[in-house]
């Protein structure tokens, strides 16, 4: 066997003993990568590594992963790997919600957890035009900020990431509004200083105010500007707040928002990679036709 062919093995052994449980592990021998002999016999066909059959001759056939597991592998994986374990919970819990939950008529309001949540506030708004106009003029300055953060990164700093990242979430966040057009919640309460100015139309999906502020937040984090990232993460949390509680989002926007501010910086940084091989790229063969 080559030394290519060697290496994979063992690297292959090496994984499958990493995630093994306790009593597999035991069976598994990291320093004795396959080098023929009685090993070659598990690659012919009909073999279980070649995923044949069984055939004669006396082979054994591997048994399935399930048909190894003991009571220990299950401690060790609650133990372990807990989080998988509360999600898988979860996921059994939500099924059977969601396959009990009445469904809300078409002639119904949306139902929002949010808006439950935040009727205290609701009503206060809805009764002090004042607090509200105030609230949403701050909310038009953290909106400013965030903006010019993620503009002097570009124009100043020389660091386009989060330009980048703004314009494909923006771009995004359009063609999803537009196809599907949720109904603006009742109770909406606007204001002439809110952003979009006056409220006149806007996208409720997804929450553009929560993305912005996200992607804003983690390139401070990129350039450890700690305080001023956790600056940012607060007052997202106390607009989301404030959204849901003027009705100028539903819950599900928000939450997207959050997620879609992490999608879209992580694809603006493989864009920017990607432009770096392509430059590296074309420098080197600039280079050998030189040559």
């Amino acid at each position: 066997m080559n030394t290519t062919t060697t290496t994979t093995t063992t690297t292959t052994t090496t994984a499958t003993a990493t995630f093994a449980s306790p009593h597999q592990r035991k069976n598994i021998n990291l320093n004795s990568p396959t080098k023929g002999g009685d090993d070659d016999t598990a690659r012919k066909p009909g073999s279980a590594i070649n995923g044949g059959g069984g055939g004669g001759g006396g082979q054994k056939v591997a048994k399935a992963s399930f048909m190894t597991w003991r009571v220990e592998d299950a401690v060790n994986v609650a133990k372990h790997h807990w989080i998988p374990c509360v999600f898988g919970l979860g996921l059994l819990f939500f099924m059977g919600v969601e396959y009990t939950l009445l469904m809300v008529p078409a002639s119904s309001a949306p139902f929002d957890l949010g808006f439950v949540a935040t009727r205290p506030l609701h009503r206060v708004l809805s009764s002090w035009s004042e607090l509200n106009t105030l609230l949403a003029f701050l909310n038009t300055v953290f909106v400013g900020m965030q903006t010019m953060y993620i503009l002097w990164t570009w124009l100043v700093e020389g660091r386009p990431r989060a330009t980048i990242s703004a314009l494909f979430m923006f771009t995004c966040r359009g063609i999803l509004g537009y196809s599907t057009q949720l109904p603006l919640p009742e109770g909406f309460l606007g204001s002439g200083v809110d952003f979009p100015v006056g409220n006149v139309s806007f996208f409720l999906f997804f929450s553009g105010h929560v993305a912005g502020s996200v992607i804003a937040s983690l390139d401070m984090r990129r350039m450890k500007r700690w305080e001023l990232a956790w600056t940012f993460d607060v007052l997202n949390v106390l607009q989301a707040i404030r959204l849901l509680g003027t009705r100028g989002h539903y819950t599900i926007d928000l939450a997207v928002g959050v997620g879609a501010g992490i999608l879209f910086d992580s694809l603006a940084g493989k864009y920017e990679e990607n432009k770096r091989q392509e430059a590296v790229a074309r420098k080197l063969t600039a280079k050998e036709a030189f040559f």
